[in-house]
């Protein structure tokens, strides 16, 4: 093909050359390497590896330079410093000294937790804590074991110190110097690992290792991928979500300058050109008819039609998973419900929401005889092999990923449908073409976070305390659409109520899954957000239907869990909680998520029926933190995108088409829109919690709970901005 040729190894092999050529360094080849098989075994040295699938490698050079495959995607949450850092606090090097190379996909880089080679649900530290500790800690004792050898001296007379192995007696020699004897050394099994008092760089807030590359340039994303012959292109999709074309008439467009090749696809209709401004003024004069397919009279009232009949049904309880079943026991919701003193019912309504990441949608992709290379920003790295693989018509094996950066993830990229059209297309001009879908084709096709239509039931005693909660979740899945048998009640639309933070002796939780005709996908804190929202706007109503201060009652309702009550109460402390500046008003709002714990303070004022934001205090328990100051990164960024959701994140429908376009219509928030915002970290030596998704929920129940302070009004739909506030 194109006379290119076909000595694609197999795939072990691959991920070899692949390691060899993205870490190649000055002074030496590869001299040391351990693979990091999944976080219950152990690292072994190159030798002992060469013949099986490698997880995850360390690199140490002749030259005394060092590199680490991270096997979890960096899209601004951190990973490509918190989980080196893991790695080096055992190995004594500095983070300076490391070099990032990202994954190859492959079985060992699973991540356990999420069943695939997955980054999402906030977990990448959780899953990286032990194992790359281990590892970094292995490999140091294996050099200073070939130090000991080399000195004739026992190894406990030996230390290793910034990437150097020093005697008693005062000899020393950099790893570089040790590296070929230390991979003939034995793999320890078992090694004691730091605890919190010796850690040198865990727990530090050192600086990023990737903002350099960012600032100057020289960071690749997906939209910076150039390849020598490389051609790009634009994708024309229907109008109408789940339409197709019916006819193509690309006579014109075939005609235009720089026009290579216009390709119908499965997803749309492809126009590949010498550059991305030629095919894209050529899809415009293309000339389709498209055939609609079964949303063409989709509307929101349809959408919120089916979900009010949908939810008469009792709904299957989601009781049966055993977390739930040992935290919270279920009782008999009803028939407390029949007894309470007093009832309370709402229904909260949570809107279509899109990803809006700043990247739009892009893939690279090279198709040769036999092998397939696709550069591209991705969540998946197995499922996008998967869907490059079949658009290609080669085997998995076949297809290396190379992921870029990502600008923005939030649960798009988790995505792949943007892969296939790029690797067709690739395919059909026997060159590589760079696929870039505009803001709008991302904004009108996203995969939208799913409308919920959540009621919540509670009853009160006589002493005004809760004696049954109970929710009903009326949504489509998302979980159904990659696992349509799954017959478990779980679903992730209900994911956080699952983990209902507050005593309550009679508890129900039921779900009714009711599809709207378009898929809906993942979305940064998935049903965190929705499941926050209707819980913690319930709570708040719930005390001021007993005339509770909204503080005092959720520290009742949490009594005897010392993590939450703590985080409350210097929430409380920090953000002066009940005695705001003049003019202003307070809201509150608590999750404990991702396993961590998490309370806002939101201060608001509303002067002629306009809402100000004028700060946001969060304090957050997320265990022992890898680095602080990503920790507070991630948590003004989950605070910012939390904002723009509950402010304006609705995304309507007409015909089937989606009507917001681009960030004109679809609003987020801007720098003089942007809150004060006063984050602390509380210390703590309990495991590390998920951080990236944390931040966001707790921010629309706490802008809503101070806007009933400030007018009396309770909001129980999203977004704000549709609700007059005079």
């Amino acid at each position: 093909m194109n006379g290119r040729g076909s000595d694609f190894p197999r795939e072990v092999d691959f991920g070899r050359r692949v390691f060899l050529q993205r870490t190649a360094l000055v002074g030496g080849g590869l001299v040391l390497a351990l693979a990091l098989p999944p976080s219950t075994g152990g690292p072994r040295a190159a030798g002992e590896a060469r013949g099986g699938q490698l997880n995850a490698w360390l690199r140490i050079g002749t030259d005394d330079s060092i590199a680490i495959v991270v096997d979890r995607s960096e899209m601004g949450q951190g990973v490509y410093t918190a989980l080196p850092m893991l790695l080096a606090e055992e190995l004594e090097v500095d983070l300076s000294r490391i070099k990032i190379v990202a994954a190859p996909v492959g079985e060992p880089y699973v991540n356990a937790l999420n069943g695939g080679q997955v980054t999402g649900t906030s977990n990448s530290v959780q899953d990286a804590w032990e194992k790359l500790r281990k590892a970094g800690a292995q490999a140091r004792l294996m050099l200073i074991a070939a130090a000991a050898q080399t000195w004739h001296v026992n190894p406990s007379e030996c230390h290793a110190l910034n990437g150097k192995v020093v005697s008693a007696q005062g000899k020393t020699a950099s790893y570089g110097q040790l590296a070929e004897a230390a991979a003939k050394m034995p793999v320890p099994k078992d090694v004691a690992l730091k605890n919190a008092a010796q850690f040198r760089l865990i727990g530090k807030p050192l600086a990023r290792l990737d903002t350099p590359d960012k600032v100057d340039g020289s960071a690749e994303f997906g939209l910076d991928v150039k390849l020598p012959g490389m051609l790009y292109a634009v994708i024309a999709l229907s109008p109408t979500l789940g339409g197709k074309a019916a006819s193509v008439d690309s006579t014109a467009a075939s005609a235009m300058p720089g026009v290579r090749r216009v390709l119908p696809t499965a997803s749309g209709v492809v126009v590949v050109a010498d550059h991305f401004w030629q095919a894209r003024k050529a899809r415009d004069v293309l000339r389709i008819s498209w055939d609609p397919g079964p949303n063409a009279t989709l509307d929101n009232a349809a959408m919120w039609s089916l979900l009010d009949k949908a939810a008469a049904k009792p709904g299957a309880s989601a009781l049966s998973r055993d977390e739930v079943a040992a935290s919270l026991k279920g009782g008999n919701a009803a028939d407390a419900l029949k007894k309470a003193a007093k009832t309370f019912s709402a229904v909260y309504e949570l809107p279509l929401v899109a990803h809006a990441t700043m990247e739009p949608m892009n893939c690279t992709a090279d198709v040769r005889a036999d092998r397939c290379d696709v550069y591209v920003g991705t969540q998946v790295q197995q499922m996008a092999q998967s869907a490059a693989a079949e658009a290609a018509g080669l085997k998995p094996d076949q297809i290396n990923i190379h992921t870029t950066l990502l600008g923005g993830g939030f649960g798009r990229r988790l995505e792949v449908d943007f892969v296939p059209a790029a690797v067709q297309a690739s395919k059909a001009v026997s060159a590589p073409v760079k696929l870039i879908w505009t803001r709008e084709d991302d904004m009108t096709h996203d995969f939208f976070r799913p409308p919920a239509r959540e009621e919540v039931t509670a009853g009160l005693d006589e002493k005004g305390q809760l004696l049954a909660w109970a929710l009903h979740v009326t949504s489509p899945s998302i979980t159904a659409r990659f696992d349509p048998t799954n017959k478990n009640p779980f679903d992730s639309v209900i994911e956080y109520v699952q983990n209902f933070p507050y005593a309550v002796p009679n508890f129900d939780l039921r779900y009714t899954r009711q599809e709207i005709g378009i898929d809906v996908g993942y979305l940064r804190s998935v049903s965190h957000a929705p499941n926050c929202f209707a819980i913690e706007s319930s709570i708040d109503e719930l005390a001021a239907v007993v005339s509770r201060n909204p503080l005092d009652f959720r520290l009742e309702l949490l009594a005897g869990k010392p993590r939450h009550t703590r985080v409350l109460k210097l929430v409380a402390e920090r953000s002066g909680w009940g005695h705001p500046p003049k003019g202003r008003y307070q809201g509150i709002a608590f999750m404990e998520g991702y396993t961590s714990h998490i309370a806002q303070v939101a201060e608001v004022s509303i002067e002629g029926g306009r809402l100000k934001v004028h700060k946001i205090t969060c304090v957050v328990d997320c265990g022992q933190t890898v680095n602080p100051r990503i920790v507070e990164s991630q948590l003004e960024s989950g605070i910012v995108y939390g904002l723009s959701a509950a402010l304006w994140g609705d995304i309507t429908l007409r015909s089937g088409r989606v009507q917001q376009r681009n960030f004109n219509d679809y609003r987020v928030l801007r720098l003089n829109e942007t809150p004060e915002l006063d984050i602390h970290i509380i210390p703590s030596d309990a495991p590390p919690g998920g951080i990236g998704e944390t931040g966001v929920p707790p921010v629309a129940p706490a802008i809503c709970n101070a806007i009933f302070a400030a007018t009396g009004k309770r909001l129980r739909s999203l977004p704000i901005s549709a609700h007059p506030l005079a």
